[in-house]
């Protein structure tokens, strides 16, 4: 049985997926919200939304994936950090996986990922669960119509959390599979319910395409001003490092909260929609954001909440705290129509510093930009990866690693093309630890936070006073208004001084020794930007 709006010539029996008992094609969000509830994948929320829980997976599984060695990508794939699978081992999990299929009921989604036509890619998901269909609704962007009728995938993942992979048979790791094959276009995913991966998926494919087109694939939010569209500003960062909540600024129009696109027609975004963390969330610091946990359709995933009146907890992670909901980009009031603005004329680097060394904003020269970028220094935030219970220190590369194909010099030396053909401003934020160490100190105040990119982005931020930092060489501004100029000093803020010190010089050796590795790939001037211990 098949219900729904598709390309004739493009259904499933037609690319050879056959035998499925029923097909599904490109229901909208009531029709897979009535099937998700019927199947008893989840319920029905206040407001409308769609309570779910992701099972046993309630984060990516970055050591389950991986990259088939197909010929025509040996020479091009970061292999140090993509795990490799053969063609053959593919190709049998393919046929097993097709073969799992067979009987069951399937949705199906053809989607856009990028709001820019001339980069956009086709992109067909076809998933065993109702709600994955709703969630990747949400995340990429929605043909109309009459667009579906003759759409052409360019990509296809296929998800099947009930199937179970065979390490000795796929040569994969565990019962958890996500294999991306570029050249058959292909990407599978089993035995995990966490519906990150599909949009991760996707973002993957778009760094390794993108490039070759001379486009800077970002992991990012962006945003611009009201009245200007080529003011632009994205923010650079791993999850739970405040993209989403910091690029959510009333004063200004999101254009998207995740994965961006810089084109020399400017910037782009990938999705539809938003994926945001919801533990602890804020009415009154983040009242967008929160406001969509009680709108028609926003699923709601992995947070706990009482069954009889489905009022949402925000504070319990029992279950996880990596909680999230996801939406549609319009559910955000000052988001763009178009998800399309101009160069970028920030370009903010967020570091979640659970060391409380770092300030709570820097000013980068292009030199020391491109040496954060290629650092990437971050802590990975509790829940955001299976295993990860409290921050961990951690340097990914790009600001974005796990979803990198290629070698990171690849996106650094785009990004140094673009800062040097623009002369886009620079700025490093720290939203990690301040008065010490994760333990000790205390996480850094979120209002100083947006006051001080306030400032930066409304230019009066690059005519105040600045020092210089003694062990990382940026520009550190001395006061700001609104803010605590103490805040400003990350060593006046730790009890003891020779403590931080001694951080800091931890710190700075952490950096040189991660380093290493890109030393032969950039100019002098880059290696010159390295921080040095006071």
């Amino acid at each position: 049985m098949e219900t729904g709006i598709v390309n004739p010539a493009r259904t499933l029996d037609a690319t050879g997926i056959t035998g499925l008992s029923k097909i599904h094609y490109n229901l909208n969000e009531a029709g897979l919200m009535q099937a998700a509830v019927a199947r008893g994948e989840g319920e029905i929320g206040n407001g409308g939304t769609f309570l779910c829980s992701t099972g046993k997976h309630t984060g990516r599984s970055p050591k389950d994936k991986f990259v088939v060695q197909d010929p025509s990508v040996l020479d091009q794939v970061w292999w140090e950090n993509n795990s490799p699978m053969s063609p053959e081992h593919f190709a049998t999990l393919h046929a097993d996986m097709l073969e799992h299929m067979k009987g069951r009921e399937y949705f199906v989604e053809d989607l856009y990922g990028g709001a820019d036509p001339d980069y956009r890619l086709n992109v067909r998901l076809i998933t065993e669960l109702a709600w994955h269909g709703l969630f990747i609704r949400h995340l990429l962007r929605r043909p109309e119509i009459a667009e579906l009728e003759s759409f052409v995938e360019d990509f296809t993942i296929i998800n099947c959390p009930s199937f179970k992979a065979d390490p000795a048979r796929h040569g994969c790791r565990t019962e958890t599979v996500i294999a991306i094959s570029f050249e058959k276009k292909l990407v599978l995913i089993g035995d995990t319910s966490y519906a990150g991966e599909n949009k991760k998926s996707v973002f993957s494919i778009l760094n390794y395409l993108l490039p070759e087109k001379g486009v800077m694939p970002m992991h990012c939010s962006a945003n611009h001003a009201r009245d200007d569209t080529d003011d632009v500003a994205v923010f650079f960062g791993l999850s739970g490092t405040g993209k989403t909540t910091l690029s959510a600024d009333p004063g200004r129009v999101l254009i998207g909260d995740d994965e961006h696109g810089w084109s020399d027609n400017g910037t782009f975004n990938f999705e539809g929609g938003c994926y945001a963390k919801t533990i602890s969330l804020n009415p009154e610091a983040e009242p967008e954001i929160y406001a969509t946990t009680s709108k028609f359709a926003t699923v709601i995933e992995n947070m706990v909440y009482d069954p009889n009146t489905k009022v949402l907890d925000f504070e319990d992670d029992s279950l996880t705290a990596n909680m999230r909901c996801a939406y549609p980009l319009h559910y955000i009031s000052n988001a763009s129509e178009t998800s399309l603005g101009g160069i970028p004329k920030n370009i903010i680097m967020l570091t979640c510093d659970a060391y409380g060394v770092l300030p709570p904003i820097a000013r980068l020269t292009p030199a020391q930009a491109m040496y954060h970028f290629l650092s990437g220094f971050t802590s990975k935030v509790a829940g955001t990866e299976k295993g990860v219970t409290e921050p961990q220190p951690t340097f990914s590369t790009c600001f974005g690693a796990p979803f990198m194909p290629r070698r990171p010099e690849v996106y650094g030396a785009l990004l140094r093309d673009k800062i040097a053909q623009y002369g886009s401003e620079c700025w490093l934020v720290n939203t990690g630890w301040t008065g010490g160490a994760y333990g000790t100190g205390a996480r850094m105040p979120i209002r100083a936070t947006r006051a001080l990119l306030t400032a930066a982005l409304d230019g009066s931020l690059g005519k105040a006073e600045f020092r210089r930092d003694p062990n990382f060489g940026f520009e550190v501004p001395v006061a700001v208004p609104g803010v605590d100029a103490e805040l400003l000093d990350p060593r006046a803020t730790w009890a003891d001084g020779a403590a931080y010190d001694a951080q800091a010089t931890k710190l700075v050796e952490m950096f040189a020794k991660n380093f290493d590795q890109y030393v032969a790939h950039v100019g002098e001037d880059v290696i010159a930007a390295a921080p040095r211990a006071a």
